[in-house]
């Protein structure tokens, strides 16, 4: 049982109680999901099952996708609706044009302050848990990438609804604050729904329910892609069976004069590798001494 899982989180789940889920479903150790998504939020979230859990380093640059819900006038010490009220104010007399400027202000590569309601480890310990103890730790700005972003929902009652596409460890909560305050007023992230990390998306999702009622080894194929389905945007190699043994053995083997040609530049690049018709994993194309080398970086047969 290989392959990855899209499962649309339910809202008041952790990403480690949809993996604990996966595991008692599917009578399954090796199951772990390729990026937390907050437990008040709900999604995309891909998870990898049995030889999968060796991909996973492998979505860290995936970008992701978010429908957020802004409610101006109050900010919380979680940045959402869930935390305790720290500020208020009155709103400014904004409008449409002014919000879509304040989104487009926030495009592009940005630094945000990851906030104490997180999962980021500090001397061993998750800021969260000295958040609970009241405790806050000074926190270096990170560098995050705001790709595009879109109103959806006109300025009503205080709020509006958009679209955001990022990089991964995007804080949606912290830009919210961040567009309030550019508004000279607070803001507070009210409703967060991840539609797409990479190339997974809400519209093939599975719910818990639906996962649980294909449990059957007869059926789990109708909800686990392959392997290498989230693998595409690497080039690919088919090579002849008889490298198989050499590959998943950690050797090397020298590329003919056809694919050095066809991988004119690249050193130590990740590609998909395939024995006939077999995903075998992925590896890196080596350039030594005029000679382009085949070895194996992750191996999964």
């Amino acid at each position: 049982m290989n392959g990855i899982i899209n499962v649309l989180k339910p809202s008041g789940m952790t990403s480690h109680d949809v993996v604990s889920f996966i595991r008692r479903t599917l009578n399954i150790k090796k199951v772990g999901h390729t990026g937390t998504l907050d437990p008040n939020a709900a999604g995309v979230l891909p998870i990898c099952v049995g030889k999968a859990t060796k991909l996973v380093q492998y979505f860290n640059d995936f970008k992701k996708q978010y429908r957020a819900e802004l409610s101006f006038g109050f900010e919380t010490d979680t940045q959402d609706k869930y935390g305790n009220v720290i500020n208020k104010c009155k709103i400014l007399d904004f409008n449409n044009n002014d919000i879509e400027r304040a989104l487009e202000n926030f495009e592009g590569i940005i630094e945000q302050i990851p906030p104490m309601y997180s999962a980021i480890k500090y001397n061993g310990k998750k800021l969260y848990e000295f958040a609970r103890q009241g405790k806050i730790i000074e926190r270096k700005p990170r560098k995050v990438i705001i790709y595009n972003s879109r109103l959806i929902k006109a300025y009503d009652n205080n709020k509006i609804l958009f679209d955001v596409e990022c990089s991964g460890g995007t804080y949606v909560r912290s830009l919210c604050s961040d567009i309030g305050r550019f508004l000279g007023t607070y803001g507070c992230m009210t409703f967060l729904l991840r539609t797409r990390v990479g190339i997974f998306s809400i519209d093939n999702s599975f719910t818990l329910e639906e996962i649980a009622e294909h449990k059957r080894l007869d059926q789990v194929d109708k909800i686990m892609l392959p392997l290498d389905y989230a693998l595409k945007k690497y080039k690919s190699i088919r090579l002849n069976e008889k490298f198989l043994s050499i590959l998943v053995n950690g050797g090397k083997i020298t590329l003919n004069t056809d694919y050095s040609s066809y991988y004119s530049k690249p050193s130590n690049d990740i590609i998909r590798v395939y024995c006939g018709d077999l995903f075998i994993g992925l590896g890196r194309i080596i350039i030594t001494n005029d000679r382009y080398l085949l070895k194996m970086d992750k191996v999964l047969v």
